[in-house]
């Protein structure tokens, strides 16, 4: 926390979480009060989502070639533009559904832009041997303000309306770009200029060369997808029918994020030597509330493993995320950034529309045991990777990428000012 850039950072991550909290609550009543049905509430929020996975490679390398704070900053500006907009065509009562998917199409593209900025900013912002106490410290904050921001959101829809919320998170995206001027940095090394798809092909080389990192993205490609379909889908189906409706689901969800907070904190006093070794035992622990619902064993206990959930991921998180810039040249983290975020968006829709017609099938409790059994079989099949078992903490002094055509892309230490 010496650090004014760090500050500034966790500052911006926790202004526009709050928003972003919000507006997770205000969207679907915004999509239903503007006329919408549950399915117009879905495609708005495919609108976002594809967009985002379309830009999310752009986004890599324009990150790693442009001062990625000034990224960072043009993306919160359309983001907050475009969620402004939306609050004001809900108030307005001119919100239509063709409009809504537009505007949140504009921001899903933003976000892929945004991103991969600030997977590659947070290393330039503090000493190498901080990064571990410096992620735990901006996801314990994140969490924090996603609790907080939901909290308020509700209470903001249920007063004013949703077009409010929406303007909110608008207003959280301004701030936060403003906060984010404030960031200076010392010149990067010199860039060589070269095409697109050889600064893509220098990310995913980044990726292939490192055993541990794409088995890795593999791995919570799958575990995702599980938890998308087994979770996210199926647990409220679980909860309407037999553990006591939406209010017990609300339960559950906020302490799957009391966890998060949890774990972060632990994190922050704890710096594993085996961060992946670490993080795969702990984010096992994603299995429990699976099993919970499989039973169903009752809200109270479901609650308290989606608690021991909500750890183990964040444990997984910290260490991941502290392994991925200590070993990834800082010339390259935001390509390998937005390799990382394709993959873990990649097969999300694939688990979340085949739960639905795979339970109808066989039942919903196979389905979900299934996802749960599936997903501690995934994390011991990455364990057995040697790479992954023995990759340590490491301070990399000097970054050195190399493009596919051997020329030398950043060369030299990483920008980091106090």
């Amino acid at each position: 926390m010496a650090s004014r850039n760090f500050r500034l950072l966790v500052g911006c991550d926790v202004t526009s979480m709050t928003g972003t909290a919000m507006a997770t609550v205000a969207v679907p009543f915004a999509v239903l009060h503007s006329g919408g049905t549950a399915s117009d509430v879905g495609l708005v929020t495919v609108a976002g989502l594809v967009p985002t996975i379309v830009f999310l490679l752009l986004g890599g390398v324009v990150a790693d070639r442009l001062p990625r704070q000034r990224v960072m900053v043009m993306a919160n500006a359309v983001q907050g533009a475009m969620q402004t907009a939306f609050g004001v065509l809900v108030l307005t009562g001119r919100a239509h559904l063709l409009e809504m998917m537009l505007l949140t199409a504009a921001r899903g593209i933003a976000f892929g832009f945004y991103f991969p900025a600030a997977q590659g900013l947070l290393p330039q912002t503090v000493e190498a041997t901080e990064l571990s106490s410096a992620n735990a410290i901006r996801r314990l904050g994140l969490n924090t303000s996603r609790i907080s921001g939901a909290a308020i959101g509700g209470l903001v829809v249920a007063a004013a309306g949703p077009g409010w919320g929406l303007i909110g998170d608008g207003a959280s995206y301004a701030a936060a770009a403003m906060l984010r001027t404030g960031m200076r940095f010392g010149a990067l090394p010199p860039v060589m200029r070269t095409g697109l798809l050889p600064k893509l092909l220098a990310g995913w080389r980044a990726v292939v060369s490192r055993r541990w990192l794409w088995v890795s993205l593999v791995e919570f490609s799958v575990i995702n997808a599980l938890w998308a379909g087994g979770f996210t889908v199926l647990g409220p189906v679980v909860a309407e029918h037999q553990l006591g409706g939406a209010s017990s689901w609300g339960f559950i969800i906020a302490a799957q994020s009391f966890g998060s907070v949890l774990g972060a904190a632990v994190m922050l006093r704890h710096r594993p030597r085996r961060p992946l070794v670490v993080g795969n035992v702990a984010v096992a622990a994603m299995a429990l509330p699976l099993i919970a619902l499989a039973v169903p064993a009752g809200a109270p206990l479901v609650a308290l493993a989606a608690m021991l959930a909500g750890m183990g991921d964040e444990a997984f998180e910290i260490g991941w995320s502290t392994s991925v810039q200590e070993n990834v040249p800082a010339a390259l983290l935001s390509r390998v950034g937005a390799y990382d975020a394709l993959g873990s968006y990649a097969l999300g829709p694939v688990g979340t529309t085949v739960a639905g017609p795979l339970a109808a099938l066989v039942g919903t409790t196979a389905v979900v045991g299934g996802a749960a059994l599936a997903i501690v079989a995934t994390i011991a099949v990455a364990l057995s990777v040697a790479d992954i078992r023995l990759l340590s903490h490491k301070q990399v002094l000097t970054d050195v990428a190399t493009d596919v055509e051997g020329g030398n892309d950043h060369v030299g230490v990483s920008a980091r000012a106090p």
